[in-house]
């Protein structure tokens, strides 16, 4: 079933997660606040050494596919690109685990997250805070990678550095109980990396190391910086068909490398939509797979904004990027 919700239903609000979810965690969610010794933006920032130095290792030896090319391996590369980079981080972590946009069973929610978890963003709870914080805070003092604070600082400097708000598991827990109580969510969280060696593993008893190369290193890089588009290039290039808060736009190139995510100003407006093209030449493919999802009876639930609701936003639209804060 397809519900057509009405406004409330896309704001971060209680009545939009999880119905077991507590009073207390929902309160936890809805009323995020950020003490300044936890703002990256007012400490001072300290490097986190060991993720940065695993994104720099992988950028590196990803240089290696210069070397190890071949059809098959490029082949690989592709379709882990689309497997945790659409089915696993886009479908999964975000329009599923973060926004609740649709149901599946169980199980297949768990085998989602792992999936998820290939593409080395952080395991589910740690991402689906982050991502959680972001809309709560977006533009804002609290956002942990807005580009007020300069495009490569979106894009992957909040990466890089310490922000204790998304980096200890006792703060960003609060802005995922629905998952942190879920003792399946804890261990992923702290296992997440575990599966990308055991899959590194795989691909080199099938190709060899050209598979590691691309079908590890290439495509960990190319999924990274596809990700990170979103929060940088999709916040400062683009058009803004609906009013909000912050700076979001839709894009059509990054909407493309990130199977519908750059439409991203259509998801700012409406955050728990599962469908983020909204408009007829906006390609939304992570949308189609949740369509099939639907087709094959392992997706319900799935939530769309009403037309009545879509053409109120539509007149009330207008909001201009020069009243918002500027990109430094």
């Amino acid at each position: 079933m397809i519900r057509h919700v009405p406004e409330e239903r896309f704001l971060l609000t209680p009545a939009t997660l999880d119905p077991s979810i507590t009073e207390q965690e929902l309160e936890a969610i809805a009323s995020v606040t950020i003490g300044p010794e936890n703002n990256s933006s007012t400490s001072t920032k300290q490097i986190k050494w060991l993720p940065s130095l695993f994104i720099w290792v992988v950028h590196v030896i990803a240089l290696a596919g210069l070397f190890t090319f071949s059809w098959k391996a490029l082949a690989l590369c592709i379709v882990m690109h689309w497997v945790t980079g659409g089915v696993g981080v886009t479908l999964g972590y975000h329009r599923l685990l973060t926004h609740r946009s649709f149901k599946v069973w169980k199980p297949l929610e768990y085998f989602l997250a792992v999936v998820a978890s290939l593409a080395c963003q952080s395991g589910p709870i740690a991402w689906v805070a982050a991502h959680r914080l972001h809309h709560a805070k977006s533009d804002q003092e609290g956002d942990p990678h807005s580009p007020v604070k300069g495009f490569f600082w979106a894009h992957m400097g909040w990466c890089l550095y310490k922000d204790k708000t998304i980096d200890d598991y006792k703060e960003y827990s609060r802005f995922a109980p629905d998952l942190a109580k879920d003792p399946v969510y804890v261990v992923l969280d702290r296992i997440f990396i575990l599966w990308t060696v055991l899959l590194a593993v795989g691909f080199y008893a099938w190709g060899g190391w050209p598979f590691v190369i691309w079908g590890i290193f290439v495509r960990l890089v190319l999924v990274y910086h596809s990700t990170w588009f979103v929060n940088s290039a999709a916040h400062i290039w683009g058009y803004r068909t609906y009013k909000t808060t912050d700076r979001s736009t839709n894009l059509w190139w990054v909407a493309l490398l990130t199977y519908g995510e750059g439409w991203h100003n259509n998801h700012h407006a409406f955050q728990f939509s599962a469908r983020h093209g909204l408009k007829p030449w906006e390609i939304d493919t992570t949308y189609w797979m949740i369509k099939t999802l639907k087709f094959f009876r392992l997706a319900d639930g799935i939530k769309i904004p009403s037309p009545q609701l879509l053409a109120t936003a539509l007149s009330n639209a207008g909001a201009s990027k020069a009243s918002l804060p500027a990109v430094s």
